[in-house]
């Protein structure tokens, strides 16, 4: 059953009903605004009823602070009380927060990176964009670690039918990203990601054209010549106007508008 979106900016406009339905893992959130609603005890207790009161109680413990970190911490206790058994009953949840968890689960575990990454592609692809930016929060720490096997794995990506795999490629590398730590790495030596970027510069989807236009963008606040002669070569070989939207994102930043 579907459920109209929530008319108000604020978590407190949200109608209560509405609320009671996203803590009871009935409903997807519509926005991030409910998203950043979601009560983690209270779900967790409607989606793992059998969980302990410990788990629970370190959960509202939790409640105030940020919500990466509370992704993280519901992804532990659930792992502490379940292990990985969890992950079945989380992937194919209602609730777009109970396949977040999933996402940290996979983030937490002990798997070699090319595991990992065929672990969470099922999110990445996820219908949902809350799931689909918990999927690469969870796993980008071990492709910064990882770098070079990361970069080799995701140029593989970027040939995918879907386009949200294909964004996730670019996205979970970002030089410096959203709500996550910063690659060092990328950000002195962004060209290490060319085979990422390279097979994504004329991208069909404005989804796709948007994160590589933001990758180059973060790196020109660290390499601007770089990201400058990298869209003059890609102007210079490709007329497409996907090369152009994604060039002018990228030098947003850097020069005045094109």
């Amino acid at each position: 059953m579907s459920a109209a979106k929530a008319t108000g900016r604020g978590i407190k406009d949200i109608d209560p009903d509405r609320l009671a339905r996203l803590n009871a893992g009935e409903i997807e959130a519509a926005t991030l605004t409910e998203c950043l609603a979601v009560d983690f005890a209270v779900l967790m207790r409607h989606v793992l009823p059998e969980i302990g009161a410990g788990a629970l109680g370190e959960m509202e413990r939790g409640a105030a602070t940020g919500i990466s970190k509370r992704m993280s911490l519901a992804a532990r206790v659930i792992g502490d009380e379940f292990g990985t058994a969890a992950l079945d009953r989380l992937a194919h949840h209602r609730s777009d927060t109970a396949r977040g968890w999933a996402c940290f689960m996979i983030g937490a575990a002990e798997m070699p990176l090319a595991e990992r990454l065929t672990a969470i592609r099922p999110y990445a692809d996820d219908p949902h964009f809350g799931v689909r930016e918990w999927s690469w929060m969870a796993v980008r720490p071990h492709l910064a670690t990882e770098l070079a096997g990361a970069i080799a794995q995701l140029a593989e990506w970027t040939a995918a039918p879907s386009e949200r795999i294909r964004r996730f490629s670019s996205e979970a590398i970002r030089p410096r990203g959203v709500w996550c730590a910063h690659i060092g790495a990328l950000r002195a030596e962004p060209e290490l990601a060319l085979p990422v970027l390279e097979p994504l510069r004329a991208d069909p989807a404005a989804y796709v054209q948007n994160s590589v236009g933001n990758w180059l963008n973060d790196a020109g606040k660290d390499r601007p010549d770089w990201v400058k002669a990298l869209c003059a070569r890609w102007s210079a070989e490709s007329s497409r106007p996907e090369t152009a939207r994604i060039c002018k994102r990228a030098l947003r930043s850097i020069t005045p508008a094109l």
